[in-house]
Parts: structure tokens; C-alpha cells; sequence
């Protein structure tokens, strides 16, 4: 008898395999365009920028730009869809057709009975069913597959915490951080950030680093957090290389408030004891206290309980400032790290939470960033950094005698003679 089935059976799934790459490429087009739905977001959290700047029609053109594209890719990838179910439909029918109709003529030479081509007919039927389902099955393989190239990208990047036998655990707190001959560039740029750093970081001291935009200040304090890696030299705390400390345990001994922190859709108790399954009341209340926000927190409704919007939405630049330092406080880590922590309060307010925070900080090792140098005069060590590079380190006294670049500042902003 002649082997029809076999040959019948493969034949409907070649469409879909045939659309396979290009319904990939437009459903990978239509992933890229959707994450576009980030406009919307920065249209909607910059809309008084928008407003301001009489920018409503720029935006609202860019926004009809994606949406024409998306619907161009979507409806190349409907027009894909219904070809291939079409066409394997049409296959498949033409297949049983063509079955039959040799079944008969097999028949009518005599070379079959008519029970062997019914009993053909019966198996090709039940087959059917078997190859729909194999084509819907490649149709899902086939988004499945985009969506897990999607998630391996992700699985791929290396996880910062994996960690080797050199790292690790404990770390000498009481120990000066050292930085040696360090240099630093961002990925894509020749030129250094930062440019053979040499400098002590001591214990249990105040250490301010100011100096003018773009100066390396934030890029020194993001080395130190771990953040990014040296391009060479090497931070040491214990004549040990920051690089081989366990990355959990180090930012488990530190608080940081930098100046873009983020605020949460959460809780005001929850922003400040981010992190912690249990509350501590006393801990919540003495932070709030010393970051002089118990007075806003206790005009909310919910006071500690009142949810917070996203990104602090209703708070002004100021309060999430004085959020953050609470953040910072309610760890009460042995070390602090303040990257412009004060720069949007008003004098009063800083004044008042600088007072605190000099209680605070007793003890503990603290790095500050401030471009107000009212702020910074009390430090035990103020470094000045200027074109990545490390000019003067000194007290405020000592520094202000030598008539530098730190004397220049200081005249600059607190207006005294010469």
C-alpha cells in the first residue's frame, strides 16, 4: 500500500515555520515601540515643565509619531498572523483532498479496497486535530522565544552580589579608608573623571569634599559606595582593597543620601525604614526628629501611615530632602555618605537639622558633598577637588590661610574680604 499519510502529515506546518523569523522581527518591533509608553510617563511627571515652556504640541506630535508606528508594526504583524493560519488552514485541506482523491483513484485501479481507503481517510482525520495543535504550539513557541531573549538579557548580566572566596564579611569599621593613586573613566569616554587620587579618609572623622560642577565629587562618592569599579588605583579600608569586601555587608555598615534618592509609593514610615520587616517606633521617631520632619508628618492624616505618591508626588523638594536624611539616620550605620543632603532646604531648616546631625555623626565616619560651604566649615578635613584631581586638603581654618581655590570659594558664597 502506498505511505500517503506519512507524506500528507509535515506539509501544513510549513507556513509556519516559513513566518517564523519575520512575525519575530515585528514582534520584537512592537516590544521596542511599547516601552515608548515611557513618554507618556515623563509627559505626565513634566507636565508643568510642558506647560511652562508652551511645549504641549512638540509632545503631542511625538506621542501620535509612536502611536503611527505602533499601529504600522501591529497591523504587519495581524497581516502575518491571519496569512499563516490561512495558509496552514488551506494546506491542510488541500492535503486531505489530495489523500482522497488518490485513495480513489488507488481504488478504482484496484490496487486498494474501499475499506483500506475509508480506513486512510479515518487516520488522516484524526490527524488533523494533532497538527493544529502542533502549529498553535509553534505560534506560542514563537512569542515565548522573544519574550525569553527579553529575560536572558537580563540573566545575563553579571548578579553584583555573586560573590568569590577572596570577599569579605566583616569589615574593619574603625579602620581609615584609603585611596590610592585612583582613576576613574565612564564607559565610551577617553578622558578620566577622576586623576590618580591619593587620599585619607579618617576614622570616625567628618571628611567634606567640595568643589565646583563637575568636578569628580559624586563619581568619588559612587567608587566609595561601590557603585563602579576604579579604572586603576584602589580603594583600601584595613590595607584591604574595597573590591574583595562582600557587597552586601559593606553597604550594610553605611547610610547614604544622595542627591537624586528616590521616594516610594509607600508609607512614610516604610521610606524611612526602608528595608526593615519590623519597625522600631523610638528609631522612626528620632529620625523624623532629627531630619525636622516630625512637624509635617504630624499634619498627615495618617501621620507615619500616610501613603506617599510616586516619587514623593505632593512633597515638596525640601521634605523629601529631610525624608532621605531620615532614611539615612534610622539605619544609624557606622558610616554616612551626604551627597548635596541639605542643598534644598531653606536656612532656618539646615541650620536646625545640621545642628542635630553634628550630635549624629559623633563617632561614626561621615563623607559630605556640599557646594553651600556654610555647611562644611565645621569638618575635620574639607578636600577640594578640581578637574578630577585632589588641590587641597585641610581644615577650614588652614585652608582659608593658605588663600587657594578654597579660599576663592569661601569668599565667593560668604562674601568675606580679603
Amino acid at each position: 500500500m502506498p505511505d500517503l499519510p506519512r507524506e500528507g502529515a509535515p506539509v501544513s506546518g510549513t507556513p509556519q515555520w516559513h513566518f517564523t523569523t519575520p512575525l519575530s522581527g515585528i514582534s520584537e518591533s512592537i516590544v521596542t515601540f511599547t516601552l515608548s509608553a515611557f513618554f507618556i510617563l515623563d509627559c505626565t511627571i513634566g507636565m508643568q515643565e510642558i506647560k511652562l515652556h508652551n511645549a504641549e504640541k512638540q509632545k503631542r506630535w511625538g506621542w501620535e509619531y509612536i502611536q503611527a508606528r505602533l499601529f504600522k508594526v501591529s497591523m504587519k504583524g495581524l497581516v502575518l498572523e491571519q496569512t499563516q493560519t490561512i495558509g496552514s488552514g488551506f494546506i491542510n485541506e488541500l492535503k486531505n483532498i489530495i489523500i482522497i482523491f488518490l485513495s480513489a483513484k488507488l481504488v478504482i485501479d484496484g490496487q486498494i479496497t474501499l475499506e483500506m481507503m475509508l480506513a486512510i481517510s479515518s487516520i488522516v482525520g484524526g490527524l488533523n486535530g494533532p497538527i493544529a495543535q502542533l502549529i498553535s504550539f509553534i505560534r506560542e513557541l514563537q512569542d515565548a522565544k522573544i519574550s525569553l531573549v527579553r529575560l536572558s538579557e537580563i540573566h545575563e548580566k553579571e548578579d553584583e552580589t555573586q560573590q568569590n572566596e577572596t570577599q569579605i564579611q566583616e569589615i574593619p569599621i574603625n579602620s581609615d579608608i584609603v585611596i590610592k593613586d585612583l582613576s576613574f573613566r565612564y564607559i565610551g569616554s577617553e578622558m578620566n573623571v577622576l586623576e590618580n587620587l591619593n587620599l585619607i579618609i579618617p576614622a570616625h572623622k567628618i571628611t567634606a569634599i567640595v568643589g565646583t560642577s563637575g568636578s569628580g565629587k559624586t563619581t568619588l562618592m559612587k567608587l566609595l559606595l561601590k557603585f563602579y569599579k576604579p579604572n586603576a588605583g584602589e580603594i583600601q579600608i584595613d590595607n584591604i582593597n574595597l573590591e574583595n569586601i562582600n557587597q552586601k555587608s559593606w553597604r550594610n555598615h553605611f547610610g547614604a543620601v544622595m542627591q537624586e534618592g528616590f521616594i516610594f509609593n509607600d508609607t512614610i514610615a516604610n521610606n524611612i525604614a526602608i528595608g526593615v520587616d519590623c519597625i522600631d517606633k523610638n528609631r522612626l521617631v528620632y529620625a523624623a526628629d532629627v531630619a525636622n520632619i516630625t512637624e509635617y508628618i504630624n499634619d498627615l492624616p495618617l501621620r507615619y501611615n500616610t501613603k506617599i505618591g510616586i516619587e514623593g508626588v505632593g512633597m515638596s523638594t525640601g521634605q523629601k530632602q529631610r525624608l532621605l536624611i531620615a532614611r539615612a539616620v534610622y539605619k544609624n550605620p557606622e558610616m554616612l555618605f551626604f551627597d548635596e543632603a541639605t542643598s534644598a532646604l531653606d536656612a532656618n531648616n539646615e541650620k536646625e537639622i545640621m545642628q542635630k546631625l553634628d550630635i549624629f555623626f559623633k563617632n561614626k565616619t561621615v563623607i559630605v558633598i556640599a557646594h553651600r560651604l556654610s555647611t562644611v566649615m565645621n569638618a575635620d578635613q574639607i578636600v577640594v577637588l578640581d578637574k578630577g584631581k585632589i588641590i587641597e586638603v585641610g581644615s577650614h581654618s588652614s585652608l582659608v590661610e593658605q588663600k587657594g581655590n578654597y579660599f576663592e570659594l569661601v569668599k565667593n558664597q560668604l562674601q568675606i574680604g580679603n
